[in-house]
């Protein structure tokens, strides 16, 4: 996402960094270059011309115009106008105060509203919540199917009847999640391919039935325009709460993002990426307008990190370390850390600087698998002392895993290097040091 619209700004401040001074003339070049970038990224024409107006009128202030340094200050009046364009500040959901916190997800059919409801419950039950999923979407078999599924992988109930009547499916749901003390109920409505009266009648007495604390637009950021155009004539019947964007991993060019905002005037809350549970992120325009700038964005890395950080298993690991007992089990048991985390493309992404190198290359999560394989096809003994690795092992240990001797030569050496450097850090009291800090960060305690 975004990563057009990145290169296109980045293009843009390089060419006033060889410039000494922000003129009237390099003004108004730069601001029609900016507007045509966010045209092309699927920005709506109304947001877009307000967008580049504010900043025209910020960089023609007495104290840019005589700065030294025209691509760094232009760069920051564009950052803090995107972080306006996006909502400013992160909004949290409403809860109930009186528990079940009653949420209404509604969308078009296709947008991911079924998937971001399984998301929704795992996000809510890591959190320690009871939540509990309504197959509300009666028309469409495989919709409460999937709903099922989703429930099953995380454990969460999930509340459907066998009659189409999904005003019902809802009120009953609300009972039942009374009945069983779960907190948080999460009501999956139907969609359709397109708006239409009949969609909209039967949400809107979804909601005027069960009362909501949370309606919730979900839609495919993919669609561009369309998704804008959908969003607000979903308002106009539902008056929602919040936006949540989906398939921001896919091919989009971020102009729904940049837009839906300043149209229906309702914060993004969630941004959801491929198909995995645990692949939800909250919403923070700050971070979102870094990453477009090439900023990285390193505290959703750190978040991230610390979501799979164990104290316990760090302590244990630091005694490895310092007795030199540190093996390859280790290592792979560091490894599975690491793709917990998320997707390895995403997570380079939040890196400064690393983002648009990442753009064109081909990163799969599954890179990580013939690191594995190679680790699980030595024996106990090999992979607690790699320094028995022979050549005959090590051509054994390619034939097992289905890689090279060179593949393999090149994993004990990295791990070899890996093993010196953590435990430097750790002799240091570098890691720990590190880790605390990340929880004593304001922005890192845990809500």
């Amino acid at each position: 996402m975004f990563d057009d619209l990145s290169g296109r700004l980045a293009g843009i401040f390089k060419d006033l960094s060889g410039q000494s001074r922000i003129r009237d003339v390099n003004i108004a070049e730069t601001v029609r270059e900016i507007r045509r970038a966010l045209l092309d990224a699927d920005v709506n024409l109304e947001v877009a011309k307000e967008f580049t107006r504010r900043v025209k009128e910020q960089a023609e202030g007495e104290a840019v115009l005589s700065t030294v340094s025209p691509g760094q200050m232009f760069t920051k009046i564009v950052y803090d106008e995107l972080v306006r364009a996006l909502g400013s500040k992160k909004e949290d959901l409403r809860m109930a105060s009186v528990p079940p916190t009653v949420i209404l997800i509604a969308g078009l059919q296709g947008s991911g509203k079924t998937t971001f409801a399984g998301k929704l419950a795992k996000y809510f039950k890591d959190k320690k919540q009871t939540p509990m999923l309504a197959a509300a979407d009666v028309y469409r078999p495989a919709a409460v199917d999937q709903l099922k599924t989703l429930g099953g992988q995380i454990g969460v109930p999930v509340f459907s009847i066998v009659e189409k009547d999904a005003v019902k499916v809802a009120r009953e749901a609300l009972a039942e999640a009374r009945r069983t003390a779960c907190s948080v109920l999460i009501v999956d409505t139907a969609g359709r391919l397109h708006v239409d009266s009949d969609m909209m009648t039967e949400v809107s007495r979804i909601k005027d039935a069960v009362k909501p604390n949370e309606i919730l637009f979900v839609v495919d950021s993919m669609t561009g325009q369309d998704a804008v155009n959908t969003a607000k004539a979903f308002h106009d019947v539902l008056d929602f709460d919040g936006v949540v964007l989906t398939k921001l991993d896919g091919d989009t060019r971020g102009g729904a993002a940049l837009s839906i905002r300043s149209i229906v005037e309702k914060p993004i809350k969630f941004v959801s990426t491929g198909e995995k549970l645990d692949a939800l992120s909250e919403f923070h325009p700050e971070r979102m307008a870094q990453r477009i700038l090439g900023m990285g964005d390193v505290v959703s890395l750190v978040e991230k990190a610390q979501e799979q950080y164990d104290e316990t298993e760090a302590r244990k690991l630091r005694k490895k370390l310092s007795s030199d007992s540190f093996d390859l089990d280790d290592f792979f048991a560091q490894l599975q850390q690491i793709k917990k985390m998320g997707s390895m493309k995403d997570l380079l992404g939040m890196m400064p600087g690393v983002g648009a190198a990442v753009k064109n290359m081909d990163v799969s999560d599954d890179m990580l698998k013939p690191v594995e394989a190679i680790i699980q096809s030595m024996t106990p003994r090999e992979k607690a002392d790699p320094d028995i690795l022979n050549a005959s092992r090590r051509r054994r240990i390619a034939d097992g895993s289905g890689t090279t001797v060179r593949e393999v030569n090149e994993l004990i050496k990295n791990f070899e290097q890996m093993k010196k450097m953590m435990k430097v850090l750790s002799s240091q009291g570098g890691m720990a040091k590190a880790m605390q800090a990340m929880k004593n960060m304001p922005n890192m305690r845990r809500r």
